[in-house]
């Protein structure tokens, strides 16, 4: 199944930024270009993980306003990726499923096959830190049952979705959905778009 590749990339993506543990790190594709989906994938997760640690230390609450409107301009751009990847891996499937003979009563999913993986790449990072959170030696007790409760659902979630996705990449294969792909058009990164960018040209 698609998912058991992409779960276990992200947990390696995840184990590999954890050794380093700083969002300043140097990042190096563990797959080439050759292996197209793995490279996505490996990708999508690294910047998922950077940007969930960007989030917790702009929440710093003695955070230096200099700095945070330096980490601000780095999650803007953290999206910007995040949303690039998508389509990039939406592409992939576009041309993979592109000989798919779609049936007459084929219907569309609610959404496309990059953003369940996007939503199943942060369930992986939700999945570490939680499991991080119910085994943590200076907790109480009480925290880590209550973390464990939590990382549960997490677990059944992980499931659940990696089955939608499954099921979703099958049926456009077979005909019974098809894909659409509409491009993000974010407009306050447009300087055309956005009045107060375009106010400075």
């Amino acid at each position: 199944m698609f998912t058991s590749k992409a779960n276990a990339i992200f947990q390696d993506v995840i184990n590999q930024y954890h050794i380093i543990n700083t969002v300043d790190q140097p990042f190096k594709n563990k797959y080439g270009e050759k292996d197209l989906l793995e490279h996505l994938l490996y990708r999508k997760c690294w910047i998922d993980t950077v940007q969930w640690h960007y989030e917790d230390i702009i929440r710093d609450p003695k955070i230096d306003p200099v700095a945070a409107l330096k980490l601000k301009r780095q999650i803007d751009a953290s999206n910007q990726d995040r949303t690039d990847m998508v389509e990039y891996i939406d592409s992939y499937f576009l041309d993979k499923y592109k000989d798919a003979k779609v049936k007459a009563n084929a219907t569309i999913n609610t959404e496309s096959p990059a953003w369940g993986i996007d939503r199943l790449s942060i369930l992986a990072l939700k999945i570490f830190h939680m499991n991080e959170e119910a085994t943590r030696v200076d907790a109480s007790e009480s925290h880590r049952q209550a973390c464990q409760k939590k990382l549960n659902v997490l677990l059944e979630q992980r499931v659940d979705l990696s089955t939608a996705i499954d099921t979703l990449l099958s049926d456009i294969e077979k005909g019974d959905k098809y894909m659409k792909v509409y491009k993000q058009m974010k407009m306050y990164n447009d300087d055309e778009l956005n009045p107060v960018l375009r106010t400075q040209k």
